[in-house]
């Protein structure tokens, strides 16, 4: 009877695993969200100055998260699916700032190799809420 106990917790224990993975992938959109939470969008910009980029978070397939104090710019780039939060941004820059219509290179971190580039649009700055 002892043996069927452990068996069966061991089971209980092996199903539970995978349910649990399942549960924890969360999506690009919704980490986005969760980023965001207590904000609010303002009116987008075409560049933001070059300090605000050293604090930059990427949103799997979805966004590039550029911070700055309390405001966070949300970069939704031309081709989000070749954004990887494993990858290395290569960014050339031409001025003091970061602006629409740069061009993002990523490789991949082991091994370097080049996995696609990214056109940037307008940055959404995002301030927290009065109530927050």
């Amino acid at each position: 009877m002892r043996k069927i106990a452990i068996v069966l917790t061991a089971a209980a224990a092996l199903l539970t695993g995978p349910a649990l993975n399942a549960r924890e992938k969360v999506t690009g959109e919704e980490r986005l969200a969760r980023v965001l939470d207590g904000r609010e969008a303002g009116k987008p910009v075409s560049c933001i100055p070059l300090h605000v980029s050293r604090d930059t978070q990427v949103i799997d397939k979805t966004a590039i998260v550029y911070g700055s104090g309390n405001t966070l710019y949300v970069n939704r780039p031309h081709n989000p699916k070749a954004l990887d939060d494993d990858d290395v941004m290569v960014i050339k820059i031409h001025g003091s700032q970061l602006c629409r219509m740069d061009i993002v290179h990523v490789h991949e971190r082991s091994g370097y190799f080049y996995s696609g580039s990214i056109g940037l649009e307008d940055f959404v700055p995002y301030r927290r809420t009065a109530r927050n």
